[in-house]
């Protein structure tokens, strides 16, 4: 943890804090601090109970005079405490004041990140996650298509890929009795002759760092799926292992309920603005000595309109699709310092899913994998009933209000209808029965991951940005904001090239295979 320990000590010690514990206790009960929460209190009932257990393992006599507490015993103590007029408090009715660690939203990525700081530190660290809509009505990870797969251009993405299937594998040994439904039948990826390079050196990249594909020319192609046309295409790359799609659902709630298993708090809220505290100790090129100011707080308000403050040693920024507007509330964009003149750049983008049915002849097969058209349109079996889903999206002229998540279904008859049935004949008679839309977390920078520390803020972490790809990646980011807490740098997978550091100095990570 020494991150989170170069955190805590950079902060000017008061007088009390270097007062011996007896003086210490002494104030703790002058001043009332009655916040079970504050780092204080916390600090005192932890030697209070190592003290206790010390004295019981030499003075064992100690224990012999007490009756175990039994369910009816532990019932009658229960009652007791009604009778007096106090409330038996769950963790989730106790607001947090104070944390060690505040992660900004709690959908894929936070609960993610919760998951592994608790799994790691356990008691050792204080895990606050707030989430606007604890329903996830709106969340961008319930509403994607929950697609896992390896075809990516950029080794970090392959990594996490990776990663994602090894973890996806192992669900119940990391999240217990959690039932993901992953049906492994592969992407397939086209390429027209323009982009053929491009695969074949995807390809190769993916398979030196442990994916396993295929490169089919056309006439491969229709020979192992024989509905496609393969008009204008002249290779395809086909995901063999470790790819195809699960129910990002089953994955998210997995991760929060184990989080608040191992003592993570989740908060319904909205961070509505930042305090910060000065520290003339931090310098910053660009800035006067002693006017570095630190992030110090997060202001909450609750579903009961109230505001509430917690404190916290380390800030979290995954919000999603709302990332950007967070940062701007610690100044992020909107500072006079240079480096936070540069904005977070996420933003909301809206994408739409169509359900489409067709009985045509020769359609797709329930083995079909996920198939991305070289324009971007893309197309998945889903069920036993002859139903898929599909979308596209858009191009940047193209780009829809996200006021709303309407559907507009005149984007499927002209953007999305004529590639699925130029591109299988069965899909001619295809008709469009349910669907729906969602935000992608876009980063119009690079879309690509934000991953790592904020280079003004040294108690700032940023995971947003993944732009419709990053469900699959949430156990890589999330393991990964955990090592820069616990262990100061990344661990695993080496993610520097992913940092907000590459917008300063403008290095954009460009991946070709986005979808």
């Amino acid at each position: 943890m020494s991150h989170l320990i170069r955190i805590l000590l950079s902060r000017p010690q008061s007088q009390h804090a270097r007062r011996s514990l007896t003086t210490s206790v002494t104030f703790h009960k002058n001043k009332g601090l009655e916040d079970e929460n504050h780092p204080l209190t916390r600090t005192l009932n932890i030697l209070k109970n190592d003290m206790k257990k010390v004295k019981d393992f030499f003075l064992p006599n100690n224990r012999t005079n007490k009756v175990p507490e039994t369910t009816e015993t532990s019932t009658l103590n229960n009652n007791k405490k009604h009778f007096r007029g106090e409330k038996e408090r769950s963790p989730e009715d106790v607001f947090q004041t104070h944390c060690d660690v505040l992660v900004i939203g709690g959908g894929g990525v936070g609960s993610s990140v919760a998951f592994w700081l608790k799994e790691k530190a356990r008691d050792g660290l204080n895990v606050v996650v707030v989430e606007r809509d604890p329903t996830y009505a709106r969340a961008s990870t319930v509403l994607s298509v929950g697609g896992l797969r390896q075809q990516f251009s950029l080794p970090e993405n392959i990594q996490m890929s990776l990663f994602g299937a090894e973890f996806m594998r192992e669900i119940k040994h990391y999240l217990g009795d959690v039932e993901l439904n992953f049906t492994p039948h592969g992407y397939l990826t086209l390429a027209s002759e323009q982009g053929a390079e491009t695969l074949k050196r995807n390809s190769r990249l993916q398979n030196e760092l442990g994916a396993r594909n295929e490169l089919l020319n056309a006439v491969q192609l229709k020979n192992k799926f024989p509905w496609i046309s393969t008009e204008g295409i002249v290779l395809g790359c086909h995901g063999l292992e470790q790819e195809g799609w699960f129910d990002p659902w089953a994955l998210l709630m997995g991760y929060r309920r184990k989080a608040k298993e191992l003592g993570a708090h989740f908060v319904q809220g909205e961070v509505v603005d930042f305090e910060f505290q000065e520290n003339s100790e931090v310098i910053i090129h660009g800035n006067i000595e002693g006017e570095y100011q630190a992030l110090d707080k997060a202001i909450i308000q609750t579903p009961d309109g109230k505001r509430r403050s917690v404190k916290f040693a380390i800030c979290v920024v995954a919000a999603g699709a709302h990332s950007g507007e967070v940062a701007k509330l610690a100044r992020i964009g909107t500072g006079k310092k240079s480096v936070l003149q540069i904005a977070l750049p996420v933003e909301p983008r809206k994408r739409y899913v169509y359900v489409i049915n067709t009985q045509g002849d020769n359609a797709p097969g329930l083995c079909t994998p996920l198939t991305i058209d070289p324009d971007g349109t893309y197309f998945r079996r889903d069920g036993l009933a002859g139903n898929y889903l599909c979308g596209r999206s858009p191009n940047s002229d193209q780009e829809p209000a996200t006021d709303n998540l309407d559907v507009d279904h005149s984007y499927f008859e002209t953007n999305v209808w004529p590639t699925l049935a130029r591109r299988c004949k069965a899909f001619e008679s295809a008709k469009v029965v349910s669907s729906w839309a969602g935000f992608y977390e876009y980063n119009v920078y690079d879309e690509n991951g934000i991953i790592g520390p904020h280079p003004y803020y040294s108690n700032l972490l940023i995971a947003t940005g993944f732009s419709g790809h990053g469900i699959q990646h949430t156990p890589a980011v999330g393991r990964a904001i955990c090592e820069l807490i616990i262990d100061g740098r990344f661990r695993t997978i080496d993610l520097t090239r992913l940092c907000f550091d590459r917008i300063i100095i403008d290095r954009p990570m460009l991946e070709t295979n986005i979808v």
